[in-house]
């Protein structure tokens, strides 16, 4: 029997169990992945695209998802969210103080993950282990604890100088993940930046490894990434989903940078 959903996108919906499960939001309606693995998946574009803050329709979307005067004025689009040592609250021009003090005067945890090769991250202590799966990490580790957002993206920044900061997301696609020692890692990080962390009051964590299971049938061995805007209609076999990427026999797609495109589903 063929299923056929039609909506607005969001991002994947995750949650971790023995491997991750996975579900796709269109206009609040959840439709489970997992279970439709190696079966044939339409994914159709018809070209209209609603801002995922305010539901009005628009011509391009900025930010995964926005307006261009929403991008430019709302809190969770500024830089600082992607440079947090950026932070600017306390020059008292914050794009919306109350947003500032509910999402970013929080703990917050630096973390090791691995999705491709060893990186240093931050994330709000609510998104763990949200944030290491929409990265695709296949094992990550809390490793320091902070008030606030701006002090872990100063320690980020530190730390970034020796180790890397981002994913490689082919490497991630094609699981080619470095087998390396966290917990090693992280004593050495404590060594290293003893003084910076001190000077931080940052709270060291003594946590075990997070290792996670993603429902892939088989990795590509070669990566061909598409997107609704030259390719309106997306489609193929189903053989996995990891990260925010879902993974085709032919093609990879990001499904996270399509938020706010209406689509129609088809699973045959």
């Amino acid at each position: 029997m063929s299923i056929q959903m039609k909506g607005t996108l969001m991002k994947m919906k995750s949650n971790l169990d023995k491997t991750v499960q996975y579900h796709l939001p269109l206009s609040g309606e959840l439709l489970g992945l997992n279970e439709h693995l190696e079966k044939k998946v339409k994914l159709e574009f018809f070209g209209d695209i609603f801002d995922v803050h305010d539901g009005k329709k628009i011509k391009k979307s900025y930010g995964q998802g926005y307006s261009y005067p929403n991008f430019i004025k709302l809190p969770q689009c500024d830089t600082c969210i992607l440079k947090p040592e950026l932070c600017h609250f306390h020059k008292g021009t914050c794009r919306d103080p109350e947003w500032g003090e509910k999402n970013c005067f929080i703990p917050h945890y630096v973390y090791l993950a691995v999705s491709s090769d060893v990186k240093i991250g931050i994330t709000r202590h609510t998104q763990v282990p949200t944030r290491w799966i929409d990265q695709g990490a296949s094992y990550a580790l809390p490793i320091l604890k902070v008030d606030d957002r701006k002090t872990s993206g100063e320690i980020e920044k530190e730390i970034a100088k020796t180790m890397k900061d981002k994913t490689n997301w082919r490497k991630m696609l094609m699981n080619e993940v470095a087998d390396v020692d966290l917990e090693s890692i992280r004593e050495g990080v404590f060594d290293d930046f003893a003084d910076l962390l001190d000077d931080t009051d940052a709270e060291d964590l003594d946590e075990s490894v997070t290792s996670i299971e993603y429902p892939v049938v088989e990795y590509p061995t070669k990566v061909k990434s598409v997107g609704f805007d030259k390719q309106p209609i997306i489609e193929g076999t189903l053989m996995g989903i990891k990260g925010q990427y879902l993974i085709f026999d032919n093609c990879v797609i990001n499904m996270r940078k399509h938020q706010g495109y209406e689509i129609e589903v088809t699973i045959s």
